[in-house]
């Protein structure tokens, strides 16, 4: 414990000890924003960035100020989506009407370009959200996999479309068109790799964009301002940045938005949706809260369970909407799980996000270190204790994780969903228990279930796909494979995304029809003939 607490106390580096391939080349001043075509020079109000690593001068450590970025008003919002409406033009722009494989050249050109700033944004995230240096590195490549896999979707969506089809006398080709204008909206936790997974399949399908970074993440996109400048025609991608009052609030009450993409609260999202006029007329992709529980059965392996609870829970702190943050423990094995649990998250290695084998680094949201404390205070007000020595000790932004137990319904940390490293363990000795919590809860993205009894697993399957998106047997909740669909239940999720889905979610079919007569075939065949049309088209992509 003592050793613990002297080790957290002098976490933080002194700034010549920050090893020369991580400290930031500058301090990051961004001025810059991009709106039709255009990389525009910002003059006013600024929001400083201040990084979770915090700087130990001797006497105490203060949170690094890594740079700023400029809080934009309404007047710049509202121009963004003039420029995006002025780029799609009622579906008869420039990028809306491009071909396919033209689009297709243009997100590759884009790729190209940011691979080339790949040590710099993974320098970013961890400076900024205090990644660990192989997740930053993970986000940036999963995300350049990301781009190439949707490239390769589209190309086999375009290809099963390539043809005509004859019914009843009626001659038609169905292929998707895109909705307009998107306002894409990424979270924090994966600043990069989730804007992406909305923002690129958005416009590869033809739509025009505008995107705001969210609170936290924001000046890892700067190197990217002229790769989306130069690889897109202008205005098919804008840039706000700010307040979401201030920037996005305009956006939404204009009607101008098409099509919202947004990952983040579901107390934010409601407040968006409804801030449009012509709410029908918008089209909703959200990823939204989560409490994704794990059920621990009698006869589970424990030692995997133990693995999985502890990546599932506590992987990039439990900062992400597919983290574990409740675990059901049967009461015949709690002691046990617990005993290993708390040994495991004991040896975690603490450290800064460039820490060779860090597990645990600090956390990037203001107050969140007492906002957790609080949560502990009221849990031990409600009969819970803090079972690993070291839980809950904090140092500015940093937290050592804490498991909480017994745990029940009286208790804030039941129900609300900490985001962070907090581990609450609810023991069960009905299997009725676990499902009532998850049938009660208002979320519904994904379970976890650990055991070895097939049939008293398939007997909790059956059920628990009516009330989640996905079941993980053995194994902790997750996003990937990309290729599989992402979504959630009641206030977790709005449509689908995977590489495949997204592009669906970003579009609509829609299809050229004509009566099989003498006249419309000739007509038909000279269009085709003759690549007329990019819609109205035969040719296949390789």
């Amino acid at each position: 414990m003592k050793g613990l607490n002297v080790e957290i106390d002098t976490i933080f580096p002194k700034s010549d000890s920050v090893p020369k391939k991580f400290k930031l080349a500058h301090v990051y001043e961004q001025k810059e924003y991009l709106i039709g075509g255009e990389i525009r020079i910002w003059n006013g109000a600024v929001q400083q960035v201040l990084s979770p690593v915090c700087i130990f001068d001797g006497k105490s450590a203060k949170r690094k100020v890594i740079g700023s970025y400029p809080l934009l008003t309404a007047k710049e919002a509202l121009e963004a989506i003039e420029a995006a409406r002025k780029a799609y033009d009622n579906g008869y722009g420039k990028w809306p009407t491009m071909s396919v494989e033209q689009r297709i050249k243009c997100v590759e050109d884009f790729i190209f370009r940011m691979a080339q700033k790949r040590d710099e944004i993974v320098n970013l995230l961890m400076w900024e959200i205090g990644k660990s240096l192989p997740d930053s590195e993970k986000e940036f490549d999963r995300t350049i996999d990301y781009v190439k896999d949707t490239i390769e979707a589209l190309k086999e969506l375009d290809r099963n479309s390539s043809r005509l089809v004859v019914e009843k006398g009626i001659l038609a080709q169905i292929r998707r068109a895109p909705l307009g204008v998107v306002l894409c909206m990424g979270p924090y936790n994966y600043p990069l790799n989730e804007t992406f997974t909305t923002l690129i399949p958005a416009l590869i399908m033809g739509n025009t964009t505008i995107f705001k970074p969210a609170k936290m993440g924001v000046l890892l996109h700067l190197p990217l301002l002229e790769a989306f400048r130069d690889a897109f025609p202008p205005g098919v991608v804008n840039t706000v940045y700010g307040d979401g009052k201030s920037v996005v609030g305009p956006l939404m009450e204009s009607g101008k938005v098409d099509s919202l993409a947004f990952i983040g609260s579901s107390r934010v999202a409601n407040i968006l949706k409804h801030q449009h006029p012509r709410l029908h007329r918008m089209k909703s992709v959200l990823g939204l809260d989560a409490k994704n529980a794990a059920i621990i059965l009698p006869d589970s392996d424990l030692d995997l369970a133990v693995n999985e609870a502890l990546l599932g829970s506590l992987s990039y702190n439990g900062q992400r909407c597919t983290a574990l943050k409740i675990l059901f423990v049967h009461r015949s094995v709690a002691d046990k799980f617990n005993e290993k649990f708390c040994a495991k998250i004991e040896a975690m290695k603490i450290g800064m996000p460039w820490t060779d084998g860090v597990q645990i680094t600090p956390l990037p949201e203001d107050g969140k270190a007492s906002y957790l404390t609080d949560l502990i205070k009221d849990a031990e007000a409600n009969g819970a204790r803090v079972l690993n020595p070291s839980g809950g000790i904090f140092n500015e932004t940093f937290f050592f994780p804490a498991v909480l137990y017994p745990v029940n319904e009286k208790m804030r940390v039941y129900s609300e969903e900490q985001f962070g490293p907090l581990v609450p363990v609810v023991p069960f000795d009905n299997i009725e228990e676990p499902l009532k919590y998850i049938t009660d809860s208002n979320y519904g993205q994904q379970a976890s279930i650990f055991g070895n009894d097939a049939e008293q697993i398939s007997d909790l399957i059956d059920p628990l796909v009516n009330q989640l998106s996905r079941i993980n047997i053995n194994s902790q909740c997750q996003r990937g494979p990309d290729t599989f669909p992402f979504t959630g239940r009641k206030d977790s999720a709005e449509n689908t995304l995977s590489v495949s889905d997204a592009l669906k979610v970003f579009s609509i079919r829609a299809l050229v029809a004509a009566k099989l007569t003498d006249s419309n075939k000739t007509l038909i065949n000279n269009i085709l003939k003759n690549n007329k049309s990019n819609f109205l088209s035969t040719d296949f992509i390789l």
